[in-house]
């Protein structure tokens, strides 16, 4: 990092759960104690070597940890039998789905946030992926599960997990994100890391078959059939509109796989709908059952549920679509910058009309932008991971980033999203989101209009 003429920055994690004032006290503690014990290492150095160039000349002790060899390289390690399943190291135990005590939480209603902030690429492992649940989830046998269509077509049929799984498969990666998600950003309420402002958010790679192909084979009517309704085997019964369109541009997917393994019992074992850009509640879990129709069916959770508050109390119904947003998850709230000097920032972009072509990112609040580079692979209804480089002077600076898609849709401001859609919504929150960093180096979550 010499090229930067600055020292390296250091940033601590974020904690992985709200802070109080007694967590807030401490991590400032813990900073000071570290800048205390510097100046003081500092200052017996002076003492001892007759000031700072006597400092300079002086060899540096060397770090134990690389010049004495550690234990782990003198023992036998353990056997590959000791775990059936890999799980991650025991010093990464704190990188968890957590629930938001803000938020209700019953087997009626419960939701888990993705730790954003943590994870690197664009792959949300299947541990760590969101989960939103509208009666709790079930671990299902395969072998007593079925799926039924019918409605307008000529033949209905009922297919077992093995007849699906006897059809050529396909995969691909999409990202999943709640409706909600950046929901009580609404209202002004800055909870205070990524993981929960941005965490009902996951991508990965699904293996299924195409819900078109199974379509064809019962023979449906495509005309006069322009919808279809999905409903899973959960305990609500959820069902959801799906427009053909959608359907015959061959998207979505029947997928029985993610992450190159069977679907985890949380996100829809054996059996879920894909259907890539639109709100994760349109993926029904556990599916069992595909009903082709003429119009809308105007279900529960699609007349009282996901539906947008307007301005003149209008409910604006069936809009699906995520439009494209992004978000810093490094530095981000909750985490402290130690030290000036160069970072990396980085996050992730994502649009649900297609691939990221841009995204810019400001560290003065939105005056000025820099275009951040896109890391590969760039996918189509898929996260995209960019990076910036930077260099912090020590001073309080706000850190934004503005995505667009290839639609040339770009990524709105809160004072324009507000403009149009109020501030009583609780839906499709796709705002530019800010981090405040003070002169501690505490990071924080802030609304820029």
């Amino acid at each position: 990092m010499t090229e930067w003429n600055e020292r390296p920055g250091r940033i601590r994690r974020a904690p992985e759960n709200f802070l109080g004032p007694a967590e807030i006290e401490a991590v400032k503690q813990g900073r000071r104690d570290f800048l205390r014990k510097a100046f003081l290492s500092a200052s017996a150095a002076l003492g001892a070597g007759a000031g700072a160039a006597a400092l300079a000349q002086t060899a540096p002790a060397g770090d134990p940890a690389i010049l004495n060899l550690p234990e782990w390289s003198k023992t036998l390690g353990m056997p590959v039998a000791t775990r059936g399943y890999g799980m991650p190291s025991q010093y990464e135990a704190g990188l968890i789905r957590r629930q938001s005590p803000g938020l209700t939480q019953t087997a009626a209603s419960s939701v888990a946030f993705t730790p954003l902030q943590g994870m690197f690429g664009i792959i949300t492992p299947s541990g760590l992926h969101f989960e939103r649940h509208h009666q709790g989830w079930h671990d299902i046998d395969p072998s007593k599960h079925r799926l039924m269509i019918n409605g307008l077509v000529r033949t209905p049929m009922v297919f077992t997990m093995e007849d699906l799984l006897r059809l050529p498969p396909v995969s691909r990666i999409h990202f999943i994100e709640c409706g909600a998600n950046t929901g009580m950003e609404w209202g002004n309420v800055a909870v205070p890391t990524v993981q929960y402002t941005h965490g009902m958010l996951s991508c990965s790679e699904y293996t299924g078959v195409r819900l078109i192909d199974l379509l064809e084979m019962c023979g449906a009517d495509l005309k006069k059939g322009r919808y279809l309704l999905a409903e899973g085997a959960d305990g609500s019964s959820l069902t959801r509109t799906i427009p053909m369109e959608l359907v015959e541009s061959g998207e979505v997917l029947l997928a029985y796989g993610q992450n190159g393994e069977m679907l985890r019992p949380e996100n829809g074992y054996p059996l879920r709908l894909v259907v890539p850009g639109v709100q994760g509640v349109s993926w029904v879990k556990w599916l069992r059952r595909v009903e082709v129709g003429d119009k809308p069916w105007g279900t529960k959770d699609e007349a009282v549920h996901y539906i947008d508050l307007m301005p003149d109390g209008i409910h604006r119904q069936y809009t699906s679509l995520q439009e494209a947003k992004s978000v810093i998850t490094s530095p981000s709230g909750g985490q402290i910058l130690l030290d000036k000097g160069y970072y990396n920032i980085t996050g992730l972009a994502w649009s649900g009309r297609g691939k990221i072509k841009r995204v810019d990112v400001s560290t003065d609040g939105g005056i000025n932008w820099r275009p951040a580079r896109l890391e590969t692979p760039i996918l189509s209804k898929a996260l995209t991971r960019f990076n910036i480089d930077w260099v912090w002077d020590g001073k309080p600076a706000i850190l934004q980033s503005r995505c667009v898609d290839e639609s040339g849709y770009v990524q709105p401001t809160y004072g324009q999203l507000r403009a149009v859609r109020g501030t009583r919504s609780i839906y499709h929150n796709n705002a530019i989101q800010s981090w405040l960093v003070n002169e501690a180096g505490e990071v924080s979550n802030v609304q820029v209009l």
